[in-house]
């Protein structure tokens, strides 16, 4: 991603999930409010619609009917006659100021217009907040009458506010569940990408649910299946040129050790015994390519390091267990030494001595140290160092008996594991190399 398109999406969530749910979310609730934005405005036209058609309707009916009552009459008759917005009062207007708003203006010519001009009107602003003003005019025996105006919207109902949070409420979970729907796809996908085995050992990826995540899944198997024929081809091809190397292999050693003794033969020896090293670690290269594996079993890690420690201790090799954490684990003891020997071998050609340490990250996972104290890899090199035929030089040359196969070996035998073979820098000088094993699920078992 370009430094501009980075920042122009940096205030945005990291996920697509988080992505998704913000932009149709906040895209649901804007519609959401609007609609009920128009709906309330609507309903505030209608209501303010009925208040002066019934203002209209009723006024000059009420004042009638006071004008016609006996004067001692009409106070029992004014509760009768009042509504929610105004009501009668038998007496004069409030001291107040002018009309100042544009309402209060219409609502006092709708009255006049209702009594047909016939009443002086006297109208006053009694109250700003809440709005409140009163019409006063005289009846016909000289009676004060006013008509007080109190404006106000329709109240809501108490239920109202519940009903529009379950609906925010419903909307969200909508769009959570959409949003799931549309991602989970995508997550499976990157996780079989992620642990696509390029020597073929893949379950394949179930080709159900909507045309498009069938058809991605068909892709990705397609794809699985291209490149586990791919490297096949060539490990096959490796292997075929490695095992015929053998035979003319043998022939010139016997050819070169019946030749007279001296400095060039053993320098012939010598090439061919490298040249033999490459051949028989081609081989094994080859063969941890697609290793077969049978059911897993439950290993003591800590005994099993210990044994492996003490088997090189017999051998008088410099090889000690570190104090570490005891943990067991569903997996291949054969496959996991085999690992093992390739690193410890790696330290003592390198480093003249190693250790082992087990332990269990944050994680779960139960993670194996190879550690030793020789040149270590450079931190640019590190990755490089686990593929084939890499060598470092001048330190981890053909010198010290490398080909540039043995860590690429450890990593394939490791990733037929299930897990993940790591390499870093140790502090104080030296390499770490790390096989870090699942938590709790098994590796698959391999065909």
């Amino acid at each position: 991603m370009t430094p501009d398109a980075f920042r122009s999406s940096r205030w945005l969530p990291r996920t697509l999930r988080a992505r998704l749910i913000l932009i149709l979310g906040a895209g649901l609730l804007l519609a959401h409010a609007l609609s009920f934005a128009l709906l309330f405005g609507e309903r505030m036209d209608a209501t303010r619609s009925m208040m002066l058609r019934n203002l209209y309707e009723d006024v000059p009916v009420s004042v009638a009917l006071l004008e016609h009552l006996p004067a001692d009459q009409r106070a029992a008759w004014t509760p009768r006659l009042e509504r929610r917005t105004y009501r009668y009062l038998l007496r004069p207007a409030h001291a107040g100021a002018p009309l100042s708003t544009e309402r209060s203006r219409q609502v006092t010519g709708l009255i006049d217009d209702a009594l047909d001009q016939r009443y002086a009107l006297r109208p006053r602003a009694v109250s700003t907040t809440p709005e409140r003003y009163e019409v006063e005019l005289t009846l016909g025996d000289g009676q004060p009458l006013t008509i007080e105006v109190t404006p106000a919207p329709m109240p809501v109902a108490t239920w109202l506010p519940w009903v529009l949070a379950a609906q925010v409420v419903l909307l969200l979970l909508c769009v959570g569940v959409a949003v799931r729907l549309a991602t989970r796809p995508l997550a499976r996908l990157a996780r079989a990408a992620e642990r696509m085995d390029p020597a073929g050992n893949n379950i394949p990826l179930p080709q159900d649910g909507p045309w498009e995540v069938a058809q991605a899944a068909q892709a990705l198997n397609a794809l699985q299946a291209r490149v586990a024929a791919h490297v096949t081809e060539r490990t096959q091809i490796l292997a075929a040129i490695s095992h015929d190397l053998q035979t003319p292999i043998t022939r010139m050693r016997l050819r070169v050790e019946t030749m007279e003794a001296g400095t060039g033969q053993d320098k012939l020896l010598g090439d061919i015994d490298q040249v033999s090293q490459l051949v028989r670690e081609g081989l094994d290269y080859a063969r941890s390519a697609s290793v077969a594996l049978g059911p897993a079993i439950r290993l003591d890690l800590t005994a099993f390091l210990e044994s492996i420690a003490g088997d090189y201790q017999d051998a008088g090799r410099p090889v000690h267990l570190l104090h570490g954490t005891l943990a067991s684990r569903d997996t291949h003891p054969q496959v996991l030494r085999r690992v093992l020997q390739n690193l410890i071998d790696n330290a003592l050609n390198h480093a003249g001595s190693a250790e082992t340490q087990l332990r269990v990250d944050d994680e779960g996972r139960a993670c194996i140290d190879v550690l030793d104290r020789g040149p270590g890899i450079p931190a640019d090199q590190l990755e490089a160092a686990l593929k084939p035929f890499h060598r470092l030089e001048p330190s981890r040359g053909r010198s010290t008996g490398g080909t540039g196969l043995g860590l690429a070996i450890a990593q394939q035998l490791t990733q037929a594991l299930g897990g993940t073979l790591r390499l870093s820098q140790r502090e104080g000088g030296g390499l770490r190399a790390t096989i870090v094993l699942p938590a709790s699920a098994s590796p698959p078992i391999q065909p």
